[in-house]
């Protein structure tokens, strides 16, 4: 039998919350707690955006530079949360931009092949979803994911 005590449970069922304990959903300085760490991360260099993974959310990329053509997609140097798959490797071939579209696949081959650039896939640490490549440089290109103000 409970007793009355009982009826006003401190701790959850699971005993993973305690309900005693007021808790602090909000800090009115949290905001400029997080500016001044983002500042002190970046060491006074700008960011087109910060980067996020589309499935989980986990910011991937806290400086980066967006590409002049194609609006969706970011370069950076110093990234986080990302794992690079050594196993998987791309193959770009950098055809210069003067040869024809109307070029076969097998001319493009040929003409390019001395300028192959060898590319690993970058996945998100937290979920492993897909999020972009990292080129022998080891400048990373993201292409899947969502960017936000910096």
């Amino acid at each position: 039998m409970a007793s009355p005590t009982n009826s006003q449970k401190t701790v959850s069922d699971d005993e993973e919350i305690d309900y005693s304990i007021k808790p602090e959903f909000y800090d009115s300085d949290l905001d400029d707690k997080d500016e001044l760490w983002i500042v002190k991360k970046r060491d006074g260099r700008t960011s087109d955006a910060v980067l996020s993974c589309p499935a989980c959310f986990t910011t991937v990329c806290l400086e980066c530079q967006r590409h002049e053509q194609y609006v969706t997609q970011y370069r950076a140097v110093f990234v986080v949360n990302c794992k690079e798959d050594k196993d998987k490797v791309l193959q770009h071939n950098a055809i210069p931009p003067n040869l024809g579209k109307r070029m076969r696949d097998s001319e493009k081959i040929e003409t390019g092949s001395a300028g192959n650039e060898r590319v690993n896939v970058v996945f998100c640490s937290a979920c492993s979803t897909e999020i972009g490549v990292v080129d022998s440089q080891e400048i990373y290109h993201f292409f899947n994911v969502i960017p936000s103000e910096p």
